[in-house]
């Protein structure tokens, strides 16, 4: 338990940083596309050293060919030894970087023509160039027999100029280097485009979703294109429709329970009027007999009368106070302005200028239907007493205001909270006002001012405002 628990508070402690989700998709086909590309380049620079050793071999074939035939030349024609070799009879054939030798048996030179590197040859980074090095080895010399009636007469050597080798494969690579930029460019725009578009259901999903964190269950969304998207608004529609039943269904009971607990305090009010009420006026008027009786009989009986007289009107006070919240006036005879009003100076009354309670109300709410005039009348009659028992303050305001869409009522004090808690504590008379304000559809919360004190605010619609 106590794992999970610490497992919970560092997941909260530490939320991770949200990333786009068409620039990931686009950054990750991008990044394979890179790898494909990358690929591609490896394999040219593979195939680039392939095809230079294939040419060097191919001329060092055609050189030892050659040497070859002009040794043969002196046995069937008039030609002179010191004539031969002549490698100039070959160097038509070669290409830029070039060279090819003539060695001897024992690996003397012989003669040996080298072809220069054009003027317009790159010159490769020295990265580059140690990397393929490295790997390549490029400027091996690559060689051929010279076969002269079976007998090898000397080696025909074709080599490529490493410097040269490594700025050829530099230029091939730098073009197909400039090629896969543009295209990974244009790669990461147009899938970026794409997925805007595939993906732009997900912003309604996203408003119908905050519509929905914000109590509003009437949100619903559309069908999209996309299969997993449509599935997803089937789901939203499903769970929000049954979000509404459910809360209409409940908010339904709660009006129901409301109105039997307000029915059975009007029983007991008027079982405390009739019975305990009238067993307060018997005492009352008994102790006042038997104070007359002892005043005139037995004096010493007189103090003791008295006090049970005074302690029957203690008693009939505090059942006044307890009928009146039990049994709130006749709103629909008096009006909710005049119902609280009267409620304000009953507290001022009993306070004797401790707390001054004071009242402001805008707008037309006489006009309400009755269940909601009875309604804030009570959460009104509950919080005035909660600040006044609770909150220790000085100055208790009450506040309702009667807009077009919504009701809003506001009871501020500039009491103490308890160990600073922005609120009173969770009893059965906050539970009784938010379980009212719920079943009308609204909202209660409390507020903790810069100057302190306490701030209750409660806002339901306005059932004028609906059609």
């Amino acid at each position: 338990m106590g794992g999970s628990l610490r497992q919970a508070t560092d997941f909260k402690a530490g939320p991770t940083r949200a990333v786009d989700l068409k620039l990931r998709l686009a950054l990750r086909v991008v990044a394979l596309a890179a790898v494909c590309f990358i690929a591609v380049a490896a394999y040219a620079l593979f195939d680039s050293d392939r095809v230079a050793r294939a040419k060097a071999s191919r001329i060092a074939e055609i050189v030892a060919r050659d040497l070859s035939l002009q040794q043969s030349q002196p046995k069937w024609a008039s030609v002179s030894t010191s004539a031969t070799p002549d490698l100039q009879r070959v160097a038509a054939l070669m290409e830029p970087g070039l060279c090819i030798a003539y060695r001897n048996n024992a690996g003397a030179f012989l003669q040996g023509v080298c072809s220069g590197a054009l003027s317009d040859e790159l010159t490769a980074p020295e990265f580059f160039a140690s990397v393929y090095g490295a790997i390549f080895r490029p400027g091996e010399p690559t060689s051929m027999p010279v076969l002269v009636d079976g007998s090898a007469r000397g080696v025909a050597v074709a080599t490529f100029d490493a410097a040269a080798q490594i700025g050829q494969s530099w230029r091939e690579v730098s073009r197909l280097l400039a090629i896969m930029a543009f295209a990974l460019a244009g790669l990461c725009l147009a899938v970026y485009a794409a997925l805007a578009r595939a993906l732009r259901p997900t912003q309604a999903i996203q408003v119908g979703l905050k519509r929905l964190a914000a109590n509003d269950l009437s949100a619903r969304l559309p069908r999209f294109d996309l299969a997993e998207l449509s599935a997803i608004s089937d789901v939203f529609n499903t769970l929000a429709q049954r979000l509404q039943a459910t809360l209409a269904e409940r908010n339904a009971l709660t009006r129901k329970l409301i109105e039997v607990q307000d029915e059975e305090r009007q029983r007991l009010a008027r079982e405390l009027h009739d019975e305990f009420g009238q067993s307060l006026t018997a005492i009352a008027a008994q102790a006042a007999s038997a104070a007359h009786t002892a005043e005139r009989e037995c004096p010493p009986l007189l103090g003791e009368c008295r006090g049970i007289s005074r302690t029957t009107a203690g008693m009939m006070e505090t059942l006044r106070g307890a009928l009146v919240r039990l049994r709130p006036p006749d709103i629909e005879e008096l009006g909710l302005t005049l119902s609280l009003e009267s409620l304000v100076a009953s507290w001022n009354g009993y306070e004797k200028g401790r707390t001054r309670f004071d009242i402001a109300i805008i707008g037309e709410v006489d006009g309400l239907p009755p269940a909601i005039s009875a309604n804030l009348y009570r959460v009104a009659q509950e919080a005035i007493t909660n600040a006044a028992k609770h909150a220790q303050a000085r100055c208790v305001q009450l506040r309702l205001e009667a807009g077009e869409a919504d009701i809003v009522l506001i009871v501020e004090d500039d009491g103490e909270a308890a160990c600073g808690n922005p609120g009173p504590k969770i009893g059965m008379g906050l539970l009784g006002m938010q379980e009212r304000v719920v079943s009308l559809g609204g909202t209660l919360h409390f507020e903790r001012p810069a100057a302190g004190g306490t701030r209750l605010v409660v806002s339901i619609p306005n059932m004028r405002a609906e059609p």
